[in-house]
């Protein structure tokens, strides 16, 4: 009896696959984009730490000197005692982290309710309330002046906070992230009892914090460089925050080119300082806003 014996499949190695030129001079021109970008954003930051540092000829010398011959370390200490920056920055973190809690608070709270809670007419009153952004703040900036005057609010903090204390466009972040997580969740809860309070506090913002901090770097970012409205509400110098107080300053030291860039760096430094440690939390937010669990 014969035997066939079938032969081996022979193997062939395919030789490892190499990345393609044109991707790899794609991603290099990428690359450089993205410093160049970087470059020209940073410059101008860049030269006004350098310029807070020389005297005042040295500021605007051509050809322009990217460091100072001498650093001048005391005009981080004149600013302090020739203008009253104490007070304006005291004033512009009051409201900035008061507004910034207040908007974070109701954001979250109404777009729990846009996103959980079923009731007639949820749909169109998000819509409605949404397209407030698209209407300028111009358009009806006068009215919403007089109404505060009538309350006797005008030339107070409280001005600047019932204006601001609530946003839509944290009720529209906070709502598309409340919809990625799963209705079962909440439903679970309501089944064991627990209130729509309950469900809000102790399970949406437990687990919605990148989302809380995006909105709370944004609000925080939007109301520390606000100048419009301090300018419109606050008269008082004792009430000013740092944009209206740096205005001011600049009128009166316009000769001052290096003081003037001085006062520019404290005001910018707190929000870099805050950007960069929450920047985690912002992109993770930003990242994971409006995808279904």
């Amino acid at each position: 009896m014969t035997t066939l014996v079938t032969p081996a499949p022979v193997r062939t190695e395919t030789p490892p696959t190499r990345p393609r030129t044109g991707n790899r001079i794609g991603r290099v021109l990428g690359y450089l984009a993205m410093v160049v970008a970087s470059v020209a954003v940073l410059l101008p930051f860049y030269w006004m730490v350098v310029s807070s540092l020389k005297t005042n000829n040295e500021v605007f010398t051509i050809p322009v000197t990217w460091l100072p011959s001498k650093p001048q370390w005391e005009h981080y200490v004149d600013i302090w005692t020739r203008s009253d920056l104490t007070t304006w920055l005291g004033n512009t973190v009051l409201l900035s982290v008061v507004v910034t809690f207040l908007q974070v608070l109701t954001g979250s709270f109404a777009a729990y309710g846009f996103s959980k809670i079923r009731f007639p007419g949820r749909d169109a009153l998000f819509l409605l309330y949404i397209g407030t952004l698209a209407v300028p703040w111009q358009s009806y900036m006068i009215p919403q002046f007089v109404l505060l005057s009538k309350f006797h609010l005008s030339d107070t903090l409280w001005s600047i906070i019932a204006i601001q204390a609530f946003g839509a466009i944290g009720v529209f972040l906070m709502k598309q992230f409340y919809e990625s997580i799963p209705d079962e969740l909440v439903d679970a809860a309501r089944i064991d009892g627990m209130s729509e309070f309950g469900i809000y506090r102790r399970i949406m913002l437990p687990l919605s914090t990148p989302a809380l901090a995006s909105l709370a770097l944004l609000t925080l970012v939007n109301t520390w460089n606000d100048f419009l409205g301090p300018l419109l509400y606050l008269r008082s110098s004792n009430l000013w925050t740092i944009q209206l107080g740096l205005r001011t300053f600049i009128s009166q030291y316009s000769a001052e080119y290096a003081l003037i860039m001085t006062g520019s760096v404290l005001s910018v430094l707190p929000i870099v300082v805050i950007f960069l440690l929450g920047q985690r939390y912002f992109v993770e937010g930003v990242a994971t806003t409006g995808l279904k669990g």
